[in-house]
């Protein structure tokens, strides 16, 4: 069976050679020729299938880009956005499949990868956990790509919430993303310029993403988001860049090398709280209310103009809908950070750890951590004691965390579930 799939796919490869213009052949003839192994000494073909589920998703991730931005420019605007999203959703099938997405505490990280995700979850005393994450590596069947995000519901129906934009984000990304960049004309001549585009290609892939999730939602009848939602903290590393974009209260902390050797935390992500100056001031604006509880001083929370509900404490976040009038918005903050050999790994978590760790005591929880593939695990455990130090009487939130070191060793495929 693994010869027979080789077998077809050399034809294939033939076909597009002889199809394509002169200047794309050496391209797809070259993935073609890193597709065959040849025993030494014989002109025999040996096939190795665990070679076929990384490799061949790697190479012919730059033969089909080069295929869908080729057939879209010639397409132009008449291209059909139904197709990308069946393409993309496609992808996110085949990732799964092979193991390249994490959906559960645990680890993974690809052979041929710097990228090594850690994550784990914990269930607080509110319920039922309503945190979930998702880890894509190879993300749109790009090798130097990955996804990752954290999401923190809210409400009666908060963990569905959470769940149902998880599924539907990453390939509404990868489609927009694909849509944009095939509209876009890159100039390899101009690095500085290429960079600059780059990010408002995914900028602008976000917002659209973004605002198609929180319709999508809105018109999912088997969920009632009137009174639930969730935030949503994602990141696209693309080589050496990451891409942050926010919605909500978790954050994203970076941890660098400074000058004199220490490692420092960067704060990469905004806390979207109703008491930020631009965010109080268009729930105003759209008669909404900002103000903390008698029983809880230094909360702020969003509240309809006539009623106590429902008391958001974030000013940021998808579903939602009875406030969606009145100044809460889904609109992402969208930055980009250039990754160095200072860089050490990003620590995305929702407020059930920041509520009660430090950025440099997480930085230093997580560096100090021999395992690296249990640096998420063991984040999340400090921060469910401090809860039971620090909030006395408070229930403890559900805890989350993502873990992405940048300079991790290579390994094979690995996934290890973490007990929650």
């Amino acid at each position: 069976m693994g010869r027979l799939m080789v077998m077809e796919f050399h034809v294939i490869m033939d076909i597009l050679c002889n199809t394509l213009s002169d200047s794309q052949v050496p391209v797809f003839a070259d993935i073609r020729q890193k597709l065959w192994i040849y025993k030494k000494g014989t002109n025999k073909l040996c096939f190795d299938s665990g070679f076929w589920i990384i490799e061949a998703m790697r190479h012919l991730s730059s033969m089909f880009n080069g295929l869908a931005r080729s057939f879209s420019m010639r397409r132009g605007k008449n291209s059909s956005n139904g197709d990308g999203r069946e393409s993309a959703e496609t992808m996110a099938k085949d990732a799964k499949k092979h193991d390249m997405i994490l959906r559960s505490s645990g680890f993974v990280n690809v052979d041929g990868s710097n990228n090594l995700a850690s994550v784990c979850s914990k269930r607080g005393r509110k319920g039922v956990n309503q945190d979930c994450a998702i880890v894509w590596e190879g993300f749109g069947c790009q090798a130097d790509m990955l996804f990752c995000g954290i999401f923190d519901g809210h409400g009666p129906w908060g963990h569905f919430v959470a769940k149902k934009v998880r599924e539907s984000m990453p390939s509404s990304l990868l489609c927009n993303w694909q849509e944009t960049l095939s509209q876009t004309s890159l100039d390899p001549d101009l690095e500085s310029d290429k960079k600059h585009q780059r990010f408002h290609i995914w900028k602008h892939s976000y917002l659209k993403t973004c605002a198609a999730v929180d319709r999508e939602l809105e018109q999912y009848r088997k969920i009632d988001s009137f009174y639930s939602g969730t935030t949503a903290l994602t990141i696209v590393r693309q080589g050496d860049i990451i891409f942050v974009a926010n919605v909500g209260d978790s954050r994203a902390v970076l941890a660098t090398n400074s000058d004199d050797g220490n490692l420092v935390p960067v704060q990469l992500t905004v806390d979207f709280k109703p008491n930020l100056p631009q965010e109080s001031e268009r729930i105003i604006q759209c008669k909404g209310r900002v103000f903390c509880m008698h029983d809880e001083p230094g909360v702020h929370r969003v509240w309809l103009p006539n009623e106590e509900s429902p008391g958001l404490a974030m000013s940021r976040a998808f579903g939602d809908y009875c406030i969606k009038d009145y100044g809460l918005i889904s609109v992402p903050e969208v930055t980009q950070r250039h990754i160095t050999n200072k860089d050490q790994f990003v620590v995305l978590a929702t407020d059930g750890v920041w509520d009660v760790v430090s950025n440099q005591e997480a930085i230093q929880i997580v560096s100090s951590t021999p395992d690296k593939a249990k640096a998420a695990k063991r984040l999340v455990e400090f921060a469910a004691c401090a809860w039971k130090k620090k909030r006395k009487g408070i229930a403890v939130d559900d805890i989350s965390a993502i873990c992405l070191f940048f300079h991790s060793s290579h390994h094979e495929v690995n996934l290890v579930t973490t007990s929650k």
